[in-house]
């Protein structure tokens, strides 16, 4: 499909710049650099809705990567293979103005907002499509899928960096949530330094904030992770076979 600008409403572009001042003005001290840099360079701002066209010209320029439209969540195997191959799936769709608050799936500002701005840094992205040509090669194998989801989740998603001794965010459901921006920093949450054994063994929920939260130093430390992701998973997978 095709992100058809034109049909965006008023109401649409209200609710963007609603969410958009809402959240913003946290970032400054609590996102990482990386995102606050790629913000800039995708041209983000509370004006408008980003238009996908312009926003992949930029994005191909930096690391090669595109925004493909899609309607919603899509089924594993076609999203780890559009990422698997630079294209990150976001639905063009803009959350009601009754809906600000609570949504049960993901709209585009979750998708476009929280996530396309780290697009822009290459290690990121290497990791991004790595973990996705995992899912691509493992989707037939539910428990997999399983364990890679917690990596992603933990990461993608949720994840925290140390940055100059602080702690800043780069996970995308963070970033779109004001009230997960401030909890997760606080003293309140779990922060464990970044461990693949630990993340796999660690379960979430998707309807209520984190308990825990884990910490890179690096977008290059998770890169260089993907040998020990890639055997631990297919360790786990053996021994669950051995049973």
């Amino acid at each position: 499909m095709k992100q058809i600008y034109e049909n965006y409403t008023s109401e649409d572009q209200q609710v963007w710049k609603i969410l958009f001042d809402r959240q913003f003005p946290a970032l400054p001290n609590a996102a990482t650099k990386e995102f606050l840099t790629g913000l800039d360079s995708v041209n983000f701002t509370a004006d408008s809705i980003p238009n996908f066209e312009e926003t992949n010209k930029v994005l191909k320029k930096l690391t090669g990567w595109e925004i493909y439209a899609v309607p919603g969540i899509v089924e594993d195997a076609l999203f780890f293979d559009l990422m698997a191959n630079k294209k990150f799936p976001a639905t063009t769709w803009v959350r009601k103005m009754s809906e600000l608050d609570y949504l049960e799936e993901p709209d585009m500002f979750h998708d476009v907002f929280a996530h396309i701005p780290l697009l822009a840094n290459q290690a990121f992205v290497d990791f991004l499509q790595a973990i996705s040509q995992f899912g691509h090669e493992w989707v037939k194998d539910e428990w997999a899928i399983h364990l890679l989801s917690r990596i992603y989740w933990f990461t993608i998603e949720f994840g925290l960096i140390r940055e100059n001794g602080e702690l800043r965010i780069y996970g995308a459901g963070i970033l779109s949530s004001s009230g997960e921006t401030q909890f997760s920093l606080s003293d309140e949450p779990n922060h464990f330094a970044y461990d693949v054994d630990k993340i796999l063994d660690t379960p979430y929920r998707k309807d209520k904030m984190q308990e825990n939260y884990f910490i890179i130093d690096s977008y290059e430390q998770l890169y260089k992770s993907i040998p020990e992701i890639k055997s631990k998973i297919e360790k786990k997978l053996k021994e669950r076979e051995a049973v």
